[in-house]
């Protein structure tokens, strides 16, 4: 599935994942082998779609779904799941919409999806298999044994390439203290976190599609993935030619973007920090603001810790401040003052040279 179908359907799988209404709904249709088509959306554009059936305006209940569903027509939820509309009701989409489906359900499915924006479902009545549709895109809900073990596999991934960004990181910290920093040195730290972070994407897709089901998911990830965005932020912020907060937002999309062979190239994600693009330019010496070490240190607030990067020309200049130069940056004061001195003295004697 790629990126954008991914996000198109997050929020389908969060409708129907375990633990919720609807998917107790869904199982007991499945169990029964009936099969239905359920649509769940914007009731007006749907009405105009909808030819007989009845009008039930009832709340949600999973039995209640389980029982309209014996009969042959589609099932019209509010946007939300919350209420039961119709029942017993024969869609009419747009026939001209194309469609890659053979079935007539599935067909229908696809194209009601495609013409309105609602989510619909459609079960399968021989092969048990719960499609999602959304804007045309499609999903198949796959067993929560199959889920779980697509999971754990990209959990395992996680915890590989968060080791290595750890390690990438470090001695990234160990360059920064010899002020011996090259783009060639920012690059691996930059293209890890990006790994990292779409492994992540993949993660909490698996933990959305799992319900209840993905609590120890939820937590393995949350675990594996502390501080890491905060840190990749601060890092762009430390290296990006405009390191403003908006530009640093719009730079973060545009690495996200790329392709992984484009992340591959040590020129293209410099270009996208604002450097210049060519063959040498990994070569070039650099100098951090200092962002990064910074929110490293305990007790000081992020606004602070800013303030300060702010305030001095560079990671060398704010390591060799004064308790006095650094107490009359705004909102330090004496106490943080000494804190920064001593923090930044811990990171480094725990850098790895």
């Amino acid at each position: 599935m790629d990126a954008k179908h991914d996000d198109v359907m997050v929020g389908a799988l969060e409708a129907v994942a375990p633990g919720t209404p609807l998917r107790e709904g869904l199982e007991y249709i499945i169990s029964a082998r009936t099969g239905a088509l359920i649509v769940m959306g914007d009731a007006d554009a749907v009405d105009v779609l909808c030819n007989g059936g009845f009008v039930i305006d009832a709340p949600f209940e999973p039995q209640r779904l389980y029982e309209l569903a014996k009969m042959d027509g589609a099932i019209v939820l509010a946007d939300d799941a919350s209420r039961i509309l119709r029942a017993n009701v024969h869609l009419v989409p747009d026939a001209s919409l194309p469609t890659a489906e053979t079935g007539m359900r599935h067909r229908t499915a696809e194209r009601v999806s495609r013409q309105t924006g609602a989510l619909v479902i459609s079960i399968s009545q021989r092969r048990e298999v719960v499609s999602l549709y959304l804007g045309g895109k499609r999903l198949i809900l796959e067993d929560i044994e199959v889920v779980l073990a697509k999971a754990d596999q990209a959990l395992q991934t996680l915890q590989r390439y968060r080791a290595r960004l750890d390690e990438v990181s470090a001695h990234l910290t160990t360059l920064e203290f010899e002020n011996a920093v090259t783009i060639g040195d920012v690059v691996p730290v930059i293209q890890r976190a990006e790994m990292v972070q779409r492994v992540a994407r993949e993660v909490n897709r698996y933990i959305v599609e799992l319900g209840i089901e993905g609590r120890l998911v939820r937590m393995q990830a949350e675990e594996l993935m502390a501080n890491v965005d905060e840190d990749y932020t601060m890092l762009l912020r430390d290296y990006a030619k405009d390191a403003g907060p908006r530009k640093i937002a719009a730079l973060r999309g545009k690495l996200g973007q790329m392709t992984p062979d484009q992340m591959l190239e040590g020129t293209a994600v410099a270009q996208a920090l604002g450097y210049a693009g060519t063959s040498d330019v990994t070569e070039a010496h650099v100098r951090p603001a200092g962002y990064r070490l910074l929110n490293h240190i305990p007790m000081l607030p992020t606004t602070v810790a800013n303030r300060v990067a702010e305030s001095f020309d560079g990671l060398p200049t704010l390591l060799a401040a004064t308790e006095e130069e650094l107490d009359d940056v705004d909102g330090v004061g004496a106490r943080r003052a000494r804190a920064i001195i001593e923090g930044l003295r811990r990171i480094r004697e725990h850098a790895v040279f």
